[in-house]
């Protein structure tokens, strides 16, 4: 647990198949999880991007054309504490190591159906949704609901406002009674508990895209990066950190990667550090908003301490760097995991 956070524990994973089940899913609120019924639910969505303002109740949101999307949702943050741990720059926020992230079976209505029963304009240039959350205060500042804009063509293209998680409607941890989904995107992106959707002529902005989730630094603009979109590509094993494993056996080792920005199509694996390389093998499904499973088989590991490697490419050619440019809040840490193990004698 991270305060009102909660992190996956990747271990946890191994028996799971391909999605995280719901009460394994990571956790991340930036304020307590609000009760909301959702017989008196309400999305409003108004703004000079569409005809008229207007309002749909929960009933009527279930009777609309529905899609089933696979996507991760993963925290911008995840990783952060390997900026420290990996790199000896430490950066403040929530410790997540890679636990931020995970896949779910998602359904829900296209967020471009609803925009077109509100009269979306040509015009129309940011939709910015907002959670029915408590406003979030910082250090004495009331920044307000967590809200975040999306340009219109992202929010007309894949998004989702999904009331159903893994099978089941979704639970009040994870957005009930409606959340957006925003496959490949950062999780702020995807916000819960949605209940306002402002469709603008012009540019929109929040605290979510202006003070947080952009890249500041000495390797960043001056007066930051742009706005933080599509993850990058990441790989982890699903055991724990510091895992104790048997000596001289033939272990399989398993894990997942993915990225934001396409299906991953090859993953290697090095169990002495980095000196070499082999490919693992991919196996199951490969959406491309979602994640691979992968196996490695590692014969005969002698006694001792051992650092685990899995690095990862995608189809458009993106990989893992062996190291991470800092940024004051620790987003999107990419490079390739060291992730210690100890062998011992059975």
């Amino acid at each position: 647990m991270h305060g009102a956070s909660a992190e996956t524990r990747w271990e946890a994973l191994a028996d799971a198949g391909y999605f995280v089940p719901n009460d394994r899913f990571f956790v991340r609120n930036h304020t307590a999880t609000p009760v909301i019924d959702a017989a008196g639910w309400r999305l409003r969505v108004h703004g000079a991007g569409v005809r008229e303002d207007c309002s749909f109740g929960y009933g009527e949101i279930l009777e609309m054309p529905a899609v089933t999307v696979d996507a991760a949702i993963e925290c911008a943050g995840n990783g952060r504490v390997l900026f420290g741990e990996q790199q000896g720059t430490p950066v403040p926020g929530v410790p997540w190591r890679l636990g931020g992230v995970g896949v779910a079976r998602w359904r829900g209505v296209p967020l471009v159906e609803v925009l077109r029963r509100a009269g979306l304009s040509p015009e129309a240039v940011d939709v910015l949704p907002s959670g029915l959350d408590a406003p979030y205060v910082c250090e004495g500042i009331d920044y307000g609901r967590v809200r975040r804009p999306l340009p219109i063509a992202k929010a007309c293209d894949d998004v989702l406002l999904a009331y159903e998680m893994n099978g089941e409607p979704l639970p009040p941890d994870h957005g009930f009674p409606v959340r957006l989904v925003v496959p490949s995107w950062v999780g702020v992106a995807s916000i819960k508990w949605v209940g306002d959707i402002e469709v603008s002529a012009e540019p929109l902005f929040s605290p979510w895209n202006t003070r947080f989730y952009r890249m500041f630094g000495p390797d960043h603009p001056p007066g930051g990066g742009p706005p933080l979109t599509a993850q990058g590509v990441k790989s982890a094993f699903e055991l724990p950190w510091d895992a104790v494993l048997p000596a001289h056996r033939t272990l399989v080792l398993r894990g997942r990667s993915w990225s934001g920005a396409g299906r991953v199509v090859r993953v290697e694996v090095s169990t002495d550090g980095g000196a070499s390389w082999e490919r693992a093998r991919l196996r199951g499904p490969r959406p491309a908003a979602g994640w691979v499973r992968w196996r490695y088989t590692w014969r005969s590991p002698r006694p001792g301490a051992h650092t685990l490697l899995a690095r990862a490419a995608d189809e458009t050619g993106g990989t893992q760097p062996g190291y991470m440019p800092f940024n004051v809040h620790g987003y999107m840490f990419g490079a390739v995991v060291s992730h210690p193990v100890r062998v011992v004698r059975a």
